[in-house]
């Protein structure tokens, strides 16, 4: 091979588009790529939440199923929830905001729907623009809550003068006289201080849903929600509450949320022994969550097919217009483009995120330049992705730095490993393990571990970011470098160790303030 076509090859790899929302409609509907039967289940008209961390392609798959459905003749308003309005307003008072959350969302709704009642063939566009103000009344209602202060005022006079006489002159007289003036008056006045407050009322609201569905029966209505945990964590039941009271039970509406996990509140307890919110699996049919799908030690050959097709449905496009002759499938552009294992190698780096195993490449394109990809560029990628990326995310958190500091002594350091064991009901609610985690910093290789000897404890095994363990491979000091066990680093046929051992890989979260933490027994 030319020198020439491996580096327009390089040159494709780093041309890939990292984020879906930048991207045009037809790019992502050909370069999506579905993991196992994740594109089906995706396609039911079941409600249902896509789980995943940043970089897994939740908005890639929404977008995807938004052209999907468009072609099969549906309805689709998809809502960027980052850009909803004024959550985060001034008033300090949660229902205010939550009120205004969703009033703002309906107005978004309301505008996506309008747009389709003027620019798209529906069935009958002059019954949904009535129901589209309907939904505006049902969105728009506004209450004064506040003192009310009356007064009234009652004033009046009275004037009582009666005479009666006898004159006893020459020439005798009687006179009488008597004179009444009466007047009275009374003022009422109200005088209302307070301030306006939106209200939703859901009766109304979801008369007007029922109304657009008619309007546009036999299409159904498809209402993507992206980036929900972009929503402060304390307004998500709210408007959790108002798709379950106001919106599901619609007929010929499909809801599909995309959320982070760890940074999602779907429901409240109330103090009447209900919820506020809605229930996963109950209100909404099914989650599917994409950090579970692409686990390189689950399924390695699976994952690398995933990988493969991914890198060459962005990057052919572009090698058609470059090179004479571009790589027919994805086995060969990978045969092309990385040497010997270094595929499997940037599969095993990417931790099962698509968009990190995008910019690893990218980056280890830099380094091949006019070469195919080896090892050693990946390695060198993955150090400088995890550096420049995923530490510099939390460089501004302290007890997220500190935390990731004790993990690394104590796991990497002194254990020699690579995964460990946090019980599962501590690390859910555990800030700074969720902010690792978000950071893709640790990630969950298996859930609910059981323990034998306290059956109803149920733990998580995660893995310390492969781009650590490289960073200490490669600093030329040998005492900070992991034990590799099985050769999981170096050997394509081997995978990384997953002996969660209870005894020996579980680390208690609450000692990490003992600054003795390090040495302390695990």
């Amino acid at each position: 091979m030319t020198l020439g076509r491996h580096k327009h090859i390089n040159q494709a790899l780093m041309r890939i588009a990292r984020r879906a929302e930048s991207t045009d409609r037809t790019t992502l509907a050909t370069t999506y790529v579905t993991a196992g039967s994740l594109s089906a289940v995706l396609n039911s008209t079941d409600h249902q939440i896509l789980y995943g961390r940043r970089g897994t392609g939740k908005t890639h798959a929404l977008l995807y199923l938004s052209d999907l459905v468009e072609c099969a003749g549906d309805v689709v308003v998809y809502l960027d929830l980052r850009t909803i309005g004024s959550a985060g307003g001034p008033s300090p008072d949660r229902a205010d905001r939550g009120t205004q959350l969703l009033v703002d969302t309906l107005e978004a709704i309301h505008e996506e729907l309008l747009a389709v009642a003027l620019e798209q063939e529906i069935t009958s566009p002059e019954r949904l623009l009535r129901a589209l103000d309907a939904l505006a009344d049902a969105a728009t209602g506004v209450e004064v809550v506040g003192e009310i202060e009356r007064e009234t005022t009652l004033g009046g006079s009275a004037e009582v003068n009666d005479t009666a006489g006898l004159s006893l002159s020459a020439r005798p007289t009687v006179s009488v006289s008597s004179t009444t003036r009466r007047s009275a008056t009374r003022q009422n006045r109200v005088r209302k201080t307070g301030i306006e407050r939106n209200r939703v009322l859901f009766g109304p609201l979801t008369r007007a849903l029922r109304a657009i569905t008619d309007a546009i029966s036999p299409a159904r209505l498809w209402l993507l929600l992206d980036e929900w945990s972009s929503i402060p964590l304390e307004l998500q039941p709210l408007l959790a509450d108002l798709l379950r009271r106001g919106v599901l039970p619609v007929a010929g509406i499909t809801v599909k949320i995309a959320a982070i996990e760890r940074r999602t509140r779907f429901a409240l307890p109330t103090q009447d022994g209900d919820y506020l919110g809605l229930e996963v699996g109950a209100d909404a049919a099914s989650a599917v969550n994409l950090d579970d799908v692409l686990i390189f030690d689950h399924a390695r050959h699976r994952v690398e097919e995933f990988f493969g097709q991914l890198f060459f449905n962005h990057a052919n496009a572009k090698l058609a217009t470059m090179i004479p002759d571009p790589p027919a499938d994805p086995p060969s552009l990978i045969t092309e483009t990385f040497r010997g294992t270094a595929f499997t190698e940037l599969v095993r780096a990417a931790e099962g995120v698509p968009r990190d195993a995008i910019n690893i490449a990218a980056l280890a394109a830099q380094h091949a330049h006019d070469d195919s990809i080896d090892i050693a560029d990946i390695r060198r990628a993955a150090r400088d992705w995890y550096l420049r990326d995923k530490q510099a995310a939390i460089n501004n958190n302290e007890p997220a730095r500190h935390t990731l500091q004790l993990l690394i002594d104590e796991v990497v350091g002194r254990r020699r490993s690579r995964t460990f064991v946090l019980d599962q009901a501590t690390s859910i609610g555990h800030d700074i393990i969720n902010t690792l985690y978000d950071a893709r910093l640790l990630h969950i290789v298996r859930r609910g571990i059981t323990d034998p000897q306290h059956p109803g404890r149920l733990y998580d095994g995660f893995a310390v970011d492969y781009g650590c363990y490289v960073a200490l491979l490669l600093d030329g000091q040998p005492r900070n470098r992991p034990r590799d066990r099985n050769r999981w680093l170096t050997s394509p046929k081997s995978i990384p160790p997953e002996d969660f051992n209870l005894a020996k890989t579980a680390i208690n979260l609450g000692l990490f303030q003992d600054p003795l933490w390090p040495d302390t027994p695990g």
